[in-house]
């Protein structure tokens, strides 16, 4: 669904990425692994449009998209869950999901905010409070929710266990394995190595923006490499 094929990308002279290539199969879950610093983001802004690569190529479903805007990349159907949620705080709960839809012609928005509610019940008993009164939990959900209402292939989610509690994490994560189950392709972001690569197909593993490491889920979650720098310790 998604090959991202040898991508630089620099903030002014500062050189992010270097000749990072990945790809994305549909249907599944893609966790990029890594520490803070090592471009994961800028990977996840490189792919939604709001940063153009100065070297590589970005396709998706077969199509060339390197350079295109994220109102672009949207209507073609990536949608990014942004690093810090960036919710709209001065608009309730409904007028957030219906921001998620405002590109959509279809006739069938009001029955995806009914869906939205239903799959998250404190979305529905919070709908006319306002986004920057909710609980760093709850404003997680509502961005997720607000992605999922542009009815997306790809769905992009950047740290989305960032300052969250333990169980809500726990929550999050079940949420982002059912957006999957029901069909949306996912790629993840995500500090929090065990919980993501438990529910992942496969991952990358980026090192002061370079590829490092590649593979299924379940032989990254076992490599001792990987467990000693990200998981803080070592394998037995």
């Amino acid at each position: 669904m998604l090959k991202v094929s040898g991508i630089d990308a620099y903030y002014g002279k500062i050189q992010v990425l270097k000749n990072v290539s990945l790809q994305v199969e549909e249907g599944s879950i893609v966790t990029i692994l890594g520490a803070n610093g090592a471009g994961k983001t800028t990977t996840m802004k490189s792919v939604s449009g709001l940063l153009k690569p100065q070297k590589g190529k970005i396709e998706f479903l077969g199509e060339d998209v390197t350079g295109l805007r994220p109102d672009q990349l949207l209507r073609k159907g990536i949608a990014l869950v942004p690093e810090g949620r960036q919710i709209l705080a001065g608009m309730t709960v409904l007028e957030n999901l219906e921001m998620g839809a405002y590109h959509r012609k279809d006739n069938e928005v009001e029955k995806d905010l009914n869906k939205m509610m239903e799959r998250f019940p404190i979305l529905k008993e919070r709908e006319k409070q306002l986004g920057g009164t909710l609980s760093g939990g709850q404003q997680q959900m509502l961005a997720i929710a607000r992605a999922i209402m542009s009815k997306p292939k790809l769905l992009l989610l950047d740290e989305p266990s960032m300052g969250l509690a333990p169980l809500i994490v726990s929550d999050i994560f079940k949420i982002i394995k059912e957006i999957n189950g029901s069909g949306t392709t996912v790629l993840l972001v995500e500090q929090n190595a065990r919980q993501a690569l438990r529910i992942s197909d496969s991952g990358f593993v980026l090192e002061t923006g370079k590829i490092v490491a590649e593979g299924k889920a379940n032989e990254l979650l076992n490599d001792s490499r990987i467990m000693e720098a990200y998981l803080g310790k070592k394998s037995s």
